[in-house]
């Protein structure tokens, strides 16, 4: 795709979207490079394995069964 064509206002560009696939992979690298990757996944893990623990997994539990259910759909 043309640069002129990205720039297009209303472009339907529908699943699979090019613009938004490189706004992500823009993004990821710019925190890769600027961000504290390493300190995020250990606070992650912290809140995983401690007091927080429980509720995030039932949280990711009721995700789960919600996406379960709309797969049946």
């Amino acid at each position: 795709m043309s640069q002129s064509q990205s720039n297009k206002p209303n472009q339907v560009e529908g699943e699979g979207s090019y613009s938004a696939t490189h706004r992500y992979q823009r993004d990821v690298k710019r925190y890769q490079e600027q961000g504290n990757p390493e300190r995020a996944a250990q606070r992650a893990k912290q809140a995983v394995e401690g007091e927080e623990g429980k509720e995030l997994q039932k949280a990711e539990d009721e995700a789960k069964q919600r996406g379960k259910q709309i797969d049946r759909k």
